[in-house]
């Protein structure tokens, strides 16, 4: 399995650090655990932006980066080792392992943090936090401030400035080292073929929730734990509810299936979408859309590159929509007007993609002082146009409806264009068919 180096986790607190500044200091906390229901745990996920820092796979720890510290600058509050509890629960790393195995200078036990951390804190002019993302921490940073300011008048000197930590650590999120290219390219080749696999598994007369299991399957065996979203397996009508879930409703012959969905591996997010027909062979206004989708995706490709700006690929999806729904008969009047008018928004209501990497919809600005971000070398997005023609637009023949069709793709900004990682999943018309006909053949 591929993962992130523990020296690329160093590299980062160096590098946040930097930013930081003199006598600061930085606190983050683990996410907490999430309760399904009464005493059943939800399948524990690390923040992300605890995870970019550390690696630290664990609940109720704490971060704290201090700039210049003697003693080491990376401190790291964790369980200790209890092996009755881990009987029950899995192996903790506990302090010793906090720093032979994930790279802390310093280790504390969590239950020890009201006693250690306020005595870290003082002295600090500034404080870096995730404000806001952690209301109950938040409560207990505030409590440990407190009992600073309580003995100001016996010396104590609490901070004076309190910063948010999320500024900083998005910016650096946004731009991915070759380790993190290398997980999110094994990633997404995890879902090309989970998504492969659901294509061959079409048959009229299953359910959604049996193509979701293919994908599941996909994921499970090739060591992703979790997919990095809610899966998404809209058949039929259902293709044009951009984020349905109930993946319950029969597949049927003559329907379209828009299947969303993605791996990750070691936080890193996947994030493909495909649309395909049910009996393996698209009709002709199903071809007709899915190849102007297609399209649109092409062109906005080509927008990919250094010095061009974030919007440009999504402009491209949108000349060439609107220019297609007019040559459909789906739009009447001129491109132009129509594109100024936003009225390819009654079949095309989304952008073109969004960041990728941590976060499925990842941190990062889109505008910088106003303007359009330019895109740079080791920015990972998605690329995914879509059009969905309501069963109910009553303003479109009767033939057009309940098409919904949405081709997603992940790449990287390279030096000269972009890679475009999940290219591993057939695309075209042609592909597509000759792919599930295939499948066919060897069931039959």
């Amino acid at each position: 399995m591929i993962h992130i180096p523990k020296s690329e986790y160093t590299r980062r607190r160096k590098a946040l650090m930097e930013q930081m500044g003199p006598n600061s200091i930085a606190i983050l906390p683990a996410a907490p655990v999430a309760i399904r229901n009464r005493d059943v745990e939800y399948l524990y996920r690390q923040d992300s932006n605890f995870q970019y820092l550390s690696g630290f796979p664990e609940p109720e720890a704490v971060i704290v980066l201090i700039p210049g510290r003697a003693h080491g600058q990376y401190v790291l509050f964790c369980r200790e080792r209890n092996p009755e509890r881990e009987l029950w629960d899995g192996l903790r790393a506990g302090q010793e392992g906090a720093v032979r195995d994930f790279g802390a200078d310093d280790a504390f036990p969590i239950t020890d943090i009201d006693d250690i951390l306020p005595g870290l804190i003082e002295g600090r002019d500034r404080v870096y936090s995730a404000m806001g993302s952690n209301p109950t921490f938040d409560r207990h940073l505030m409590d440990w401030i407190n009992s600073i300011r309580s003995k100001a008048d016996l010396g104590a000197q609490p901070p004076e400035e309190f910063v948010a930590l999320d500024h900083l650590l998005h910016d650096m999120r946004l731009y991915k080292s070759a380790s993190e290219i290398k997980v999110m390219r094994h990633a997404a080749q995890i879902s090309a073929r989970a998504h492969i696999r659901a294509m061959q598994a079409s048959l009229a007369g299953l359910h959604e929730y049996s193509l979701e299991a293919e994908l599941d399957y996909e994921f499970r065996k090739s060591g992703a734990k979790m997919p990095a979203y809610g899966s998404i397996v809209a058949a039929g009508d259902n293709s044009c509810i951009l984020h349905y879930q109930e993946n319950d409703a029969l597949l049927k012959d003559g329907d379209l299936v828009l299947i969303d969905a993605g791996c990750e591996i070691d936080c890193y997010a996947s994030d493909i979408s495909r649309t395909f027909p049910v009996s393996g062979q698209f009709s002709v206004e199903q071809k007709a859309i899915y190849e102007l989708v297609l399209a649109s995706q092409e062109a906005a490709f080509a927008e990919i590159a250094p010095n061009k700006h974030w919007n440009q690929a999504h402009e491209a999806t949108v000349q060439v929509i609107t220019a297609g729904l007019v040559e459909l008969g789906l739009l009447q009047g001129d491109v132009n007007e129509l594109i100024a008018s936003e009225a390819y928004k009654s079949f095309y209501m989304h952008r073109a993609g969004h960041w990728l990497g941590l976060d499925v919809h990842d941190v990062g600005e889109y505008k910088v002082g106003g303007e359009w971000r330019v895109l740079e070398p080791g920015m990972t997005l998605t690329v995914e146009p879509g059009i969905y023609i309501s069963p109910s637009n009553m303003q479109v023949a009767k033939k057009w409806r309940g098409i919904g069709v949405r081709i997603e793709d992940d790449v990287v900004v390279t030096k000269n264009g972009c890679e475009i990682l999940t290219g591993d999943v057939p695309k075209t018309v042609a592909e597509i068919e000759a792919l599930m006909a295939s499948a066919r053949m060897s069931a039959a």
